[in-house]
């Protein structure tokens, strides 16, 4: 397995954040002679998670230039220490930032503290009770408060916000997908492969659905699905906090895909997992014949905040658009690596708003190659719409149904193009699944999309709009 910690990127990563070299132009200088005050000095951006995790940047916000060499980082322990170097001078208007994981590592509920070179005196500090997704940024610079932005560590912060949203690019209308009553609780995410429809729901039960007649959804009742099948980690154990689902071109055939966020056996503790289901089989328990655990690569979680939702985007789209390859620094290139699906699994965490990248190769092993914040406070489904070759980000009642959709951007990553409310038709619900029909059935410039509501409201799980073609 990889610890993404441990790549060529933060070797590459060291020339950039400081213990010592310049990361902006002009952030070191000579000294001045007259030192400017330092409370003029600001932390001004901290980042806890994703490939430059355990980063803190300062500011300075004033008109002369202030020599911060030996001043002093810290977390919330006393004990811990990242003293910056000798000779290091911060310009008026400059932006420097330090890479301090060799020196202590910043938690999901922690603090990044700022001392003059006498460890007593207090110039700034920042505290926070979740990861940064991706970064925590003062808007504006070196005055104002803190804010979730993207990374933009030596450089001006994104206080921007994005894209404003914009009204859902569909019909308003939304109509009930399901019979009364069938599911209860907990169905999370879906995915439609053409006339059939998967369901994960969180108690480790996976769904075959079939369409109704009505433009809904009925459960399958051969093969053992018409109460779901159980689900099982390899060799038979535990219970799948089942979240989301995915499969790969190869359809159904080629195994159905699930993100798990713990084991219901031992619900205190994260597992955040991607398991691969041979589903041709009559039985009413499925046995997982692949797991990816990938909780050592990811950063700490609540056990309840892990993976919410999977979608699997083919290795084409990623090479053509050009994707760089947070592993190796390079474009992504998909021979570098062993026998795999021929696409990469993204993964979306609650607890952090980031969704991330991973070649998960037939052997078990799996690399990060992309990281992204999915722009939301919490992510909670992930879909590939091959139509339009775009990435849905969705939020449940968290964001008041906000939908995000991100493609590959001229800087080689996963970037936001256009975000969307939800229909106007749609309450407000605990929306945690969300998938697109395929072109097939575009009909009038319009498809279906479907939502699966965690809460059941009103006896229904399952909810049926449109999107434009």
């Amino acid at each position: 397995m990889t610890d993404s910690r441990d790549r060529s990127w933060r070797r590459s990563l060291a020339l950039l954040l400081v213990a010592g070299p310049v990361l902006a132009a002009g952030a070191l200088t000579a000294a001045p002679a007259h030192a400017a005050p330092a409370d003029d000095v600001r932390i001004n951006e901290v980042v806890t998670t994703g490939d430059v995790g355990d980063s803190i940047e300062l500011y300075n916000k004033g008109t002369g230039s202030v020599d911060i060499s030996g001043w002093i980082l810290k977390d919330e322990k006393n004990g811990s220490r990242h003293t910056i170097a000798s000779g290091t001078t911060l310009a008026p208007g400059a932006f420097l930032a330090f890479d301090v994981h060799g020196s202590f590592g910043l938690g999901s509920d922690d603090k990044a503290r700022l001392y003059l070179p006498d460890g007593g005196t207090l110039v700034d500090s920042f505290s926070w009770r979740t990861h940064s997704a991706p970064s925590w940024s003062r808007c504006a610079d070196g005055t104002g408060g803190f804010t979730a932005a993207a990374v933009t560590l030596g450089a001006a912060n994104a206080c921007g916000g994005g894209p404003a949203a914009g009204a859902w690019p569909g019909g308003g209308s939304v109509a009930t997908a399901d019979a009364s009553n069938v599911f209860g609780r907990d169905l999370s995410g879906l995915y439609q492969e053409a006339r059939v429809m998967w369901a994960a729901q969180n108690s480790g039960r996976l769904w075959r659905l079939l369409p109704n007649g009505s433009g809904g959804w009925t459960p399958d009742t051969a093969g053992g699905w018409s109460s779901g099948k159980t689900l099982r980690f390899p060799g038979g154990s535990g219970v799948p906090d089942s979240e989301g689902v995915t499969l790969t071109d190869a359809g159904s055939a080629g195994g159905v895909f699930v993100s798990s966020e713990r084991d219901g056996n031992a619900s205190g503790t994260s597992r955040l997992s991607v398991l691969r289901y041979d589903v041709n089989g009559t039985g009413s328990t499925l046995t997982a014949a692949k797991e990816w655990n990938l909780t050592s690569d990811l950063p700490s979680v609540g056990a309840n905040l892990g993976l919410e939702g999977v979608a699997w985007v083919p290795d084409a789209y990623l090479t053509g658009a050009g994707l760089t390859d947070v592993a190796t620094g390079a474009a992504y290139d998909p021979a570098g690596y062993g026998a795999h699906s021929g696409g990469v699994f993204f993964v979306g965490v609650e607890g952090t708003g980031m969704v991330h990248g991973y070649v998960l190769e037939d052997s078990g092993a799996f690399t990060r190659v992309t990281s992204a914040a999915g722009g939301t406070a919490g992510v909670m489904e992930l879909q590939w719409e091959p139509q339009a070759q775009r990435l849905w980000v969705v939020c449940d009642d968290t964001c008041h149904g906000m939908h995000r959709t991100m493609r590959v951007d001229a800087s080689g990553g996963f970037a936001t193009t256009a975000v969307f409310d939800r229909p106007s038709g749609m309450s407000d619900l605990n929306n945690e699944g969300f998938t697109v029909a395929g072109a097939s059935e575009c009909v009038g410039g319009s498809k279906p999309v479907y939502w699966s509501d965690d809460d059941n409201t009103g006896g229904h799980a399952l909810r049926r709009g449109t999107l434009a073609c």
